[in-house]
């Protein structure tokens, strides 16, 4: 075997960029970034700009995380250290963002904790939390068995007879074609099969929330077990995926499961950076692509709340129908005081409460009802 020619000088950076970013989660294939150095070498960049439009053009970064992209280039190239994605990542101001496939997770002991439940804060208070039993059983019982019903249904893609359709089904007329000789007496018609709407259930952790977490959670185990797709995250000072855990059947089980998996209960809010990080993972953003969105907080979002607003903007454009439940609103004669709840109103469908399981209940069986606006 001929030993492999070493990589030219001129080159080092440019290769070193790719190995960058794919430790930042940027998916870039060895091809890309082959044809990032064949664009190079065809260009003659005369300066960094003129490299920047390569490495756009050639390594393709998602629109969403193209200020990262950029920060990565400018640390790389211009040594910018101090802009880095990998430190903006580990400062405090950056929510964390954390899967519930990863395995047990063993959160630090936190000496704050937050009794009063009654201020937004940006602390972060890692704990576990343990599931007291609530004489709610009765009513998550009856909910989950009639919701399915009772769940908003869209067109599917799947095809299913119909005495009447938009569509032949040609194989059941050939069948019947050569039953019959060769003469086809009707057209046997297709149409597209209803199934239910995804959920999208958003859970506000954090300690203003304390008194409301438990049946929150119980909520959407119940939630889980009646519908076809779901999926489930709770924010506080940090984002987690919380889908595996609430998904199953025993419900016990289920909530020592969150419990182990989420870290931030009962800490800060930072409602605006939980759903910015939401949508800044093209995964996550695409669970809430014609779904059922129901965010369970009080909207007590600490200092500026534009992050907040434009979260809350871009999750309505992708959802069918988007609902903030908030313990707040249990009076039918709530009016929203903070400049946060007030900032969201153009963008949300449904401003309810959730100040007890009933309201949520009759909320979620009340939504075939309803049409998105």
């Amino acid at each position: 075997m001929m030993p492999q020619a070493p990589l030219p000088r001129a080159a080092r950076p440019f290769v070193g960029f790719g190995a960058l970013l794919r430790r930042n989660d940027f998916l870039v294939a060895s091809d890309q970034i082959t044809t990032f150095l064949s664009a190079i070498t065809l260009l003659g960049p005369l300066n960094i700009e003129q490299i920047r439009r390569a490495a756009h053009a050639t390594l393709a970064p998602p629109p969403e995380r193209r200020p990262d992209f950029d920060a990565l280039f400018d640390a790389h190239f211009l040594g910018e250290a101090m802009t880095t994605f990998e430190q903006a990542m580990a400062e405090d101001e950056q929510i964390r963002v954390q899967e519930d496939r990863r395995g047990s997770f063993e959160p630090p002991i936190s000496d704050e904790m937050n009794e009063a439940g009654e201020m937004a804060t940006a602390a972060e208070a890692l704990s576990t939390r343990r599931f007291h039993a609530q004489n709610e059983a009765d009513i998550l019982r009856r909910f989950a068995r009639g919701l399915p019903e009772h769940l908003p249904r869209r067109r599917g893609y799947r095809m299913r007879a119909a005495r009447r359709g938009g569509g032949a089904d040609f194989r059941r007329t050939l069948r019947e074609a050569v039953r019959n000789d060769g003469e086809a007496m009707r057209l046997p018609r297709l149409k597209r099969k209803p199934r239910q709407r995804n959920v999208l259930l958003l859970i506000d952790v954090s300690g203003s929330m304390k008194e409301r977490t438990d049946a929150h959670l119980r909520f959407a185990h119940a939630l889980a077990g009646a519908v076809e797709r779901i999926e489930v995250f709770t924010f506080g000072t940090r984002l987690t995926r919380l889908t595996r855990a609430i998904r199953m059947k025993n419900r016990e089980q289920a909530l020592n499961a969150a419990s182990a998996v989420v870290a931030d209960w009962d800490g800060g809010t930072r409602i605006g950076d939980a759903l910015k990080a939401f949508l800044s993972v093209p995964r996550f953003a695409g669970y809430a692509r014609g779904a059922v969105t129901l965010i369970l907080s009080d909207g007590l979002e600490r200092g500026d709340h534009r992050a907040m607003t434009a979260a809350v903007a871009r999750l309505s454009a992708r959802s069918w129908r988007l609902a903030w439940l908030t313990p707040l609103a249990a009076d039918p004669r709530y009016k929203p005081e903070t400049a946060a709840l007030k900032s969201i109103l153009p963008f949300i469908d449904d401003l309810a409460g959730s100040g007890t399981t009933e309201q949520l209940c009759a909320y979620v069986l009340g939504l075939t009802q309803t049409r998105a606006a």
